[in-house]
């Protein structure tokens, strides 16, 4: 029951969200965050309590689903175990709505428009691809994949995703889903601009959050980190004498830009990489432009790769 429900509750959530979004009242201000702690209120509940929820989070509760299906899962004996471990970890999450209450406030001075979701922590089982889903005025995100790296629950995960999955790298997480909904892709597909379109993302996130580490917005180890910084000249150069930049090659996205444990230049030190090289390469191209051209976060967004990349002056590092 719990893992057939894994999936069902997010696609419903995502699907009911802009039809009940009207019935939720933002009780955060920027720079003030009081959570909503579901994954404290929804387990061991009966019928009748379930009943309570449901009109306390409408659009958490899907109408196509019966109630027994509700009262099985807040009973699950392996979430409640779950939900006991992210107490361990999480407990009265206070300094997490600090670090919310100040990102929102950040992303509120660059986009004026910007409005503070309501938050909402639950438990999605380790549901890996919706650790945080952002939509409309609401704003999820699931405790139970930041219970830290090492902890059992992800020993079947590889190393390259389980790394990400510590407490730190929520309010990240967060950064992304939010960089995520503030602009459309655009330009050619192509790998250079399919690449500043992801080093537009980056350049966001690292201006949402600039107090946190380069390697933490990444994703990656400090070693990484030093690896891919002490290597920019030659990547670039790589990608360069290989004429990558203006190909259509779609693998070139899973060698570089997609989720993977190192990226693949076909060469002995690839396991020496991290992946996502391109993601990196294009964020080095656009806050290269932010710094040599007067221009907002909001007007970058709206400019083209190809406008980007011609004026960033971008110089790899040797």
């Amino acid at each position: 029951m719990s893992k057939l429900f894994l999936g069902f509750f997010t696609l419903m959530f995502l699907s009911s969200c802009k039809k009940e979004v009207s019935t939720v009242t933002d009780s955060s201000q920027a720079g003030v965050v009081k959570a909503h702690r579901f994954d404290q209120l929804f387990y061991q509940k009966s019928t009748d309590e379930i009943q309570q929820l449901k009109k306390l989070y409408p659009y958490l509760f899907p109408n196509q689903m019966p109630d027994s299906v509700w009262v099985n899962k807040s009973n699950n004996k392996e979430e409640i175990l779950l939900k006991q471990e992210v107490e361990k970890v999480f407990g009265d999450f206070t300094s997490e709505e600090k670090q919310l209450g100040i990102l929102f406030t950040k992303v509120k001075t660059h986009f004026p428009s910007f409005e503070s979701p309501k938050v909402i922590t639950l438990i999605s089982d380790i549901d890996y691809e919706s650790k945080v889903i952002y939509a409309d005025s609401l704003l999820l995100i699931s405790l139970d994949m930041y219970l830290g790296k090492d902890h059992e629950i992800y020993k079947e995960f590889p190393p390259y995703l389980s790394q990400r999955y510590e407490k730190s790298n929520l309010i990240v997480d967060v950064a992304q889903a939010i960089a995520d909904q503030t602009f459309n892709q655009s330009g050619r597909n192509n790998f250079l601009n399919q690449m500043i379109n992801q080093g537009k993302k980056m350049a966001l996130v690292d201006a949402f959050l600039p107090d946190v580490a380069h390697a933490l917005k990444m994703g990656y180890t400090p070693e990484q980190m030093e690896w891919t910084e002490n290597n920019e000249f030659l990547i670039w150069q790589y990608f360069m004498e290989n004429q990558l930049l203006y190909s259509y090659d779609i693998d070139l996205l899973h060698r570089f830009v997609f989720e993977a444990p190192f990226s693949k230049f076909y060469l002995e030190s690839d396991q020496e990489s991290p992946g996502r090289i391109g993601v990196w390469m294009g964020w080095q191209i656009v806050e290269s432009y932010l710094k040599n051209n007067e221009v907002s976060l909001a007007d970058m967004i709206k400019t083209s790769p190809e406008e980007i990349f011609g004026k960033s002056k971008y110089k790899p590092k040797k």
